[in-house]
């Protein structure tokens, strides 16, 4: 049973930088496809950024392109968010997810292992 806790998040300035971290435990994301999901109040939970577990590929919504950057460490014990020019938009929980299966990055449904979530907001 792979669990996932995600930190870093907090209050910010727009136009700042934040970097959130999610720590595995039971297993690595060496192994698991990685995903970082947010849901702002009122709005459904959105993909921002995915990290497949065996070719390295990366995926990005939309909305954070150029912006935000998705790492793993070389243990694989640790997924990070490099979010840089946020927006008062990018205000949500965000939540850390991993799977083993295939699929599209963006589906929620797909991640079989989910953190608590942290709350990022930023002011204007």
């Amino acid at each position: 049973q792979v669990q996932l806790i995600e930190s870093g998040g907090r209050l910010v300035q727009a136009g700042g930088s934040l970097r959130l971290s999610c720590e595995a435990s039971g297993g690595t994301f060496n192994a698991y496809t990685a995903g970082w999901f947010r849901q702002a109040p009122g709005k459904e939970r959105e993909i921002v950024a995915a990290l497949g577990w065996s070719t390295d590929m990366t995926f990005y919504g939309d909305s954070v392109k150029g912006r935000f950057t998705i790492s793993r460490d070389n243990a694989g014990n640790t997924v990070s968010l490099q979010m840089d020019s946020l927006k008062p938009e990018d205000t949500a929980v965000y939540y850390c997810a991993a799977r083993r299966r295939g699929g599209a990055f963006s589906r929620a449904d797909l991640y079989d292992y989910w953190g608590q979530g942290t709350q990022v907001t930023v002011s204007s």
